[in-house]
């Protein structure tokens, strides 16, 4: 286990900002993203990190860039400290295994969500509408219940501090026109439905998840993070059983935590117990381990 990494200090580098989880510095012509160990939940950046969080989300994150390569470019150029720029050398320790050189694009203003299953925010739509983002459902679905087909429920990126709002297709198309919707769209599901595949055949359900897209003279490229424990639901397939709230690999441990605590979900976020820090890096380390059938020396 490495020492945690909440924030990177780079003197010699252009911090260009600040996301829930990850560090951006501008090198010129490219980006150097590196994946810190913070924690993000209920849109709230937790005071404590999750030891070698952001090491656990790149390698998942180049595990499925590779894969996905053969459906849409993605901004990726180094993932190799060795092969990076002179200027990051000296922070190369910190860099290693949780940083990518990446390409600088033009980002869309929306987050391309994918459901395979009924649950987050979706099962309280579906309770209180039967719809989600505009889409009619079966009736008597129950929560956590896989979904006839994958379905597109979009949603507006939100600042650093705000939560993600949900939209319905159409909205979409008036963000970023009728084209370029339908594309994204169709790649967005095409993606979900190959890496929910690979992993139901390694023991993981892929219930959700959500995906970024930039421009590169008007190309459209996978960006940020893909097929993540923090950008979708991963669930144990041995122990899924439709009806209420799973197990996971990913950070709804968390959630469940806090939602025991007397807390209203925004900043600052409580203090975690050790227990429970211990407990999401473990479900971290699991999911990279089961979905790439490597150890890392973690």
């Amino acid at each position: 286990m490495n020492m945690p990494i909440r924030e990177t200090d780079f003197p010699e580098l252009k911090l260009l900002k600040r996301g829930k989880v990850r560090d951006m510095y501008d090198l010129g012509d490219s980006l150097l993203m590196v994946a810190t160990d913070r924690l993000s939940a209920f849109d709230v950046v937790m005071p404590d990190p999750i030891p070698d969080k952001g090491i656990i989300l790149t390698q998942i994150s180049l595990f499925w860039f590779e894969i996905m390569e053969s459906l849409v470019p993605n901004h990726v150029i180094f993932s190799n400290v060795d092969e990076f720029p002179a200027i990051c050398q000296p922070y190369a320790d910190v860099l290693r295994g949780r940083s990518i050189i990446i390409k600088k694009t033009e980002p869309l203003p929306v987050e391309c969500v994918v459901r395979g299953y009924l649950s987050g925010s979706g099962w309280k739509s579906y309770q209180e509408s039967g719809s989600v983002c505009g889409i009619r459902l079966p009736k008597g679905l129950q929560e956590s219940d896989r979904l006839p087909e994958p379905i597109f429920t979009p949603a507006t990126k939100a600042e650093l501090g705000d939560h993600d709002i949900n939209i319905d297709f159409e909205e979409m198309i008036k963000i970023i026109g009728s084209e370029r919707a339908q594309k994204l769209k169709a790649l967005s599901l095409e993606i979900y439905k190959a890496g929910a595949e690979l992993a139901a055949g390694r023991g993981i359900i892929i219930a959700d998840t959500k995906f970024e897209f930039g421009l590169i003279d008007d190309e459209v490229i996978l960006i940020d993070e893909i097929l993540t424990p923090d950008s979708s639901r991963f669930w144990p397939k041995e122990t899924y059983s439709p009806g209420g709230a799973q197990k996971s690999f990913d950070k709804q441990y968390v959630r469940d935590h806090l939602s025991t605590l007397v807390w209203d979900k925004t900043p600052p976020g409580p203090s975690l117990p050790e227990g429970v820090i211990l407990k999401t890096r473990q479900k971290y380390l699991d999911a990279l381990t089961q979905l790439t059938g490597k150890s890392y020396g973690l």
